[in-house]
């Protein structure tokens, strides 16, 4: 049965040009090399190459297998070498979901000069529309989930990544400039405009305003940030996001903002991530990247 070495040993010679050389490049006595070809030879059926040629002649039998060599051996140096990345973390798939709305404000600007100095890792953002995105972690479809709500889940790490304040975008002219901060009683008679996710999934209500029973006048929804700020300028309501958010909308950077009680309303974004993959070099990688990002 042909082996991996009968193929390093037909490069060898036809390289090296005689059987002396190629033993010394293979680390071999010229007799064990002698040998090995011979069996090969007894194997097949048939000689590899004409004895006594200078330079070194391969028979139709041993031209077939140099052929061989030059095709399958550099495939098998780069399956090593794809492996050796893998086990060393250099490389890997890092298919990611996204469990918060606005991430995708802050996550792709990072994606580009993460890709680049990764690229052997296979990079991908998962759509979320016909499963929450942990779920598609629990069942491998993702590799890696931001998320504000992590939840106990077997084989699931959680690393937090940064803490940012949500703060009350107002009109220019609204009623509540004339208070240095909001409290729960402020919404009553407002009219809220929010992303259209169950209000469980979102910290205005269940941190700020369920815990002091109080509910919106109105609620109206709005897929896109910059359509919520359009409404926001035209007196239609008021909307939370996050403060880097608001800072990073050049155009609305003129609608006053105020802070959610006296601390602020904080809240804390995770990276999910199987047990197995944490420690991975690209997925720390990508954590690092964000939390340095983020918090500057």
């Amino acid at each position: 049965m042909l082996d991996i070495k009968h193929l390093k040993t037909i490069k060898a010679l036809n390289e090296q040009g005689s059987l002396v050389k190629a033993a010394d490049s293979l680390n071999m006595t010229q007799s064990a090399l002698s040998h090995q070809i011979k069996l090969l030879e007894q194997q097949l059926e048939t000689e590899l190459f004409k004895r006594k040629t200078h330079p070194l002649q391969f028979t139709p039998a041993g031209q077939i297998l140099l052929e061989s060599s030059r095709k399958i051996l550099p495939q098998l140096q780069q399956l090593d070498r794809q492996l050796t990345s893998l086990k060393q973390g250099e490389t890997g798939r890092l298919w990611i979901g996204i469990d918060c709305h606005t991430c995708f404000e802050w996550l792709l600007p990072l994606l580009r000069p993460y890709q680049e100095k990764w690229p052997s890792v296979d990079l991908d953002i998962v759509p979320s529309f016909q499963a929450p995105p942990l779920q598609k972690l629990q069942q491998q479809e993702v590799d890696f989930v931001v998320t504000s709500d992590p939840e106990t889940i077997q084989a699931i790490d959680y690393t937090a990544l940064f803490s940012y304040e949500l703060v009350a975008v107002l009109p220019p002219n609204s009623g509540l400039l004339n208070k240095s901060y909001l409290s729960p009683a402020d919404f009553s008679d407002q009219t809220l405009i929010t992303y259209p996710v169950p209000e469980n999934k979102l910290d205005i209500f269940k941190q700020f305003l369920k815990p002091a029973g109080i509910e919106p006048q109105t609620l109206s929804y709005s897929e896109l940030t910059i359509m919520m700020l359009q409404r926001v300028e035209a007196d239609r309501g008021i909307c939370v996001l996050p403060k880097w958010l608001l800072n990073n909308q050049i155009d609305f950077q003129h609608l006053p903002h105020r802070s959610l009680g006296s601390e602020g309303l904080w809240s804390k974004l995770y990276a999910a991530t199987p047990q197995d993959l944490t420690k991975q070099p690209y997925i720390q990688e990508l954590i690092e990247l964000i939390a340095n990002e983020m918090t500057l």
